[in-house]
């Protein structure tokens, strides 16, 4: 329920958490269902491709693109993308990450998009809880701007509650050809506390669900269409290491992870 809802009397806790946390799921599965259906018709038909999932995020938001790139059971062909990017691969010195404003930078999407060695039939997933930072704004104009398609994952809540900052009026929500709404509260966290402020952000356990979901949905319409899904084994397995080695070997040059 929206914190405003919360009974006064509720004891804050870990099973209030739970409580809550356990709601916000039902929220999201509930509201995605089509998002969900259309994110993962977008992987499907990259992935069938020979494509590349690109996943970008800044600040917490990163959590989710490492639930997209290079994990168990996840999709092989799946990149992250990172201001680390810049100095990994971008030749920039270390200090560059330094500045506070490094994601307010003119071009820095474009910089990073160039890093990621995108091709034409890669998808780019975003993920802003806020959906208005400059940086993510920028990316997401720069990436539907080179044709690709574009999976958003933002709180339709928060981001329709604040003003959009970036130059163009847009949101990420605004620019994306599919949705997945966290349904994370304004502000992230869950409970409200006794004398204002809140506890507890959810985002990042509502975007790993929906993440989840579509990579899920994604492969069952790869194994539906005849195409057999390149998935990550764990590589702390007997056999994972090598076996994932075999896959990746077949997007060599493509699979970036953020230095990870």
């Amino acid at each position: 329920m929206p914190q405003s809802q919360h009974s006064p009397h509720a004891q804050l806790g870990a099973d209030l958490f739970v409580e809550q946390g356990r709601l916000a799921f039902e929220r999201a599965v509930a509201a995605n269902k089509d998002s969900v259906a259309a994110a993962a018709r977008f992987v499907a038909d990259c992935v069938a491709a020979d494509g590349v999932v690109h996943a970008f995020g800044t600040g917490h938001s990163q959590a989710a693109a490492l639930e997209i790139a290079g994990r168990a059971g996840g999709l092989v062909p799946t990149s992250r993308m990172s201001l680390a990017d810049l100095v990994l691969r971008g030749g920039e010195d270390r200090s560059v990450l330094d500045d506070p404003l490094l994601e307010r930078s003119p071009g820095l999407a474009a910089r990073l998009y160039a890093l990621a060695t995108p091709r034409p039939q890669d998808v780019f997933v975003i993920i802003s809880n806020s959906g208005v930072n400059n940086s993510i704004v920028d990316m997401a104009l720069h990436v539907k701007s080179a044709g690709h398609r574009l999976i958003a994952l933002t709180s339709l809540e928060h981001t329709n509650s604040v003003p959009a900052l970036h130059s163009s009026g847009k949101r990420l929500a605004d620019l994306a050809d599919a949705v997945l709404d966290n349904c994370a509260p304004t502000g992230d966290a869950l409970l409200p506390l006794p004398h204002g402020g809140g506890l507890c952000g959810v985002s990042t356990l509502t975007s790993s669900l929906l993440v989840q979901m579509t990579v899920a949905e994604a492969v069952a319409l790869l194994i539906a269409e005849g195409h057999e899904p390149p998935v990550y084994i764990s590589a702390n397995v007997p056999g994972g290491y090598d076996r994932n080695a075999v896959l990746e070997a077949r997007y060599e040059g493509r699979l970036h992870r953020g230095g990870h």
